[in-house]
């Protein structure tokens, strides 16, 4: 059956199902008198919805709270041990895999590091090695936390690249900052890990995926709009236009702010990445005369940059090699952030990633300086630049929270139903017109 708008019953069945769970997930418990006003269905509706979903094990009651001069409400919440997500995040120096709750809780974790097994940085990122890494962390957390695989919404996964899609291989990943041209990571992961058929795979950017936790949980709640940056060996961002939809990655580590400038790990010349990086931060200080640790890896380097910058101990002077080094690199990101306030005009720009968050602390006001220097005034006024909350995992909880959200679109149904698609009256009209 259809409605007058083209959707049908079971089409208005499904979104009244995800209003109500998405409700109960960012503000429950609440009653199902509280329940009316925030998703804008009639009491009727609500106590069907709710049959639905405690019969399908996904809601539970959680106490009463007193009514005005009636009886006591029911408070409702989802039951959060009745399905799990696993978040994998393909980082730059090492891959992290965890197993969550539906409430976000953390079961179970397990990392393996990237290291360089020779001279070439596409070593590091080995497509057989990463795979590896993760079908053994997605079966070792599993098996730590005890669940039945098929409880789990899905595995979603963070990755530094572009993702493309094709009807034989699924995501397909085209990263050329770490030498992936076109690796089929989702075919791969299914070929190689040891899940049911029916747990789907949810590929997506690493700044996409922290984008989406920083909305959700983080510093971007509220906000309408807002830009998340990824900063940590290269850079990215993700422009996210609604707090509870997905954003859109962008390749801001790639913009252009030296013509024949220095040369980029993606091949070409004066992107942004070549200059504030962590990676490129660390080259250039090098280069002016630093002395990074001997065989440290990008983590302990930029502490170690930092503490020379910043010392510390009082009393000692600050090394002005790394100083200069660091103003440099704060108004280069500077000149990065006016590129995204004249774009997108965001309400906040939210700065992520273990690198972003270390060096965040110490200089995002000078950035922030830069960047209402060289941004339009108008929107540079309305945007608050802001280091984001959930710490430097946030891109493993992103990527969690891809099945949850493809969940919640799914009105909380795990089984989807085919259903035969006809088309619109208006293409009907326009090709028979064209035939004529």
């Amino acid at each position: 059956m259809r409605v007058h708008s083209g959707r049908t019953v079971r089409d208005l069945r499904r979104e009244n199902r995800t209003a109500v769970l998405q409700r109960l997930y960012f503000d429950g418990p609440l009653s199902r008198f509280s329940l009316g006003p925030v998703t804008g269905l009639s009491s009727g509706s609500v106590s069907n919805v709710v049959a639905e979903l405690v019969t399908d094990g996904l809601v539970e009651e959680a106490g009463s709270v007193d009514s005005a001069g009636g009886r006591p409400r029911t408070l409702l919440r989802i039951r959060q041990d009745s399905a799990y997500m696993i978040g994998v995040d393909i980082g730059e120096t090492r891959v992290r895999i965890e197993l969550f709750d539906l409430a976000l809780t953390e079961l179970a974790r397990v990392e393996r590091p990237l290291a360089a097994n020779g001279p070439r940085r596409e070593d590091r990122y080995d497509v057989t090695v990463v795979v590896a890494h993760v079908r053994d962390g997605i079966e070792e957390v599993v098996r730590q936390a005890g669940v039945d695989p098929g409880q789990l919404l899905g595995v979603g996964v963070g990755v530094p690249g572009i993702v493309a899609r094709t009807p034989e291989d699924g995501a397909v990943v085209h990263g050329q900052t770490i030498s992936w041209d076109a690796v089929p990571l989702e075919r791969l992961l299914r070929e190689s890990v040891h899940l049911p058929q029916s747990v789907p795979y949810f590929i997506d950017n690493g700044a996409k995926t922290l984008g989406q936790a920083e909305m959700w949980f983080g510093a971007g709640r509220g906000a309408s709009n807002a830009v998340v940056v990824l900063f940590g060996s290269g850079v990215g961002a993700c422009v996210v236009s609604d707090d509870l939809r997905s954003g859109r990655a962008v390749e801001w580590g790639h913009l252009k702010v030296r013509v024949r400038g220095r040369r980029c790990r993606c091949g070409a010349q004066g992107c942004l990445e070549a200059y504030a990086g962590a990676e490129a931060l660390l080259e250039r200080w090098r280069e002016a005369g630093g002395r990074p640790p001997a065989d440290a890896d990008e983590e302990t380097a930029l502490t170690a940059l930092l503490a020379a910058a910043y010392p510390p101990v009082a009393g000692v002077e600050a090394d002005t090699t790394a100083l200069a080094v660091l103003e440099e690199t704060a108004e280069y990101l500077g000149a990065g952030f006016a590129d995204l306030i004249n774009l997108f005009q965001p309400e906040r720009i939210l700065v992520g990633g273990w690198a972003g968050l270390q060096l965040g602390a110490r200089f995002l006001d000078s950035v922030t300086q830069y960047a209402t220097l060289y941004a339009l005034s108008y929107p540079a006024s309305h945007v608050r630049v802001e280091l984001g909350t959930l710490g430097p995992d946030a891109v493993t909880v992103g990527a969690a929270i891809l099945p949850l959200a493809d969940f919640f679109a799914q009105g909380g149904r795990r089984d989807t139903v085919e259903i035969e698609q006809t088309a619109p009256a208006w293409k009907t009209s326009l090709r028979e017109r064209a035939a004529q």
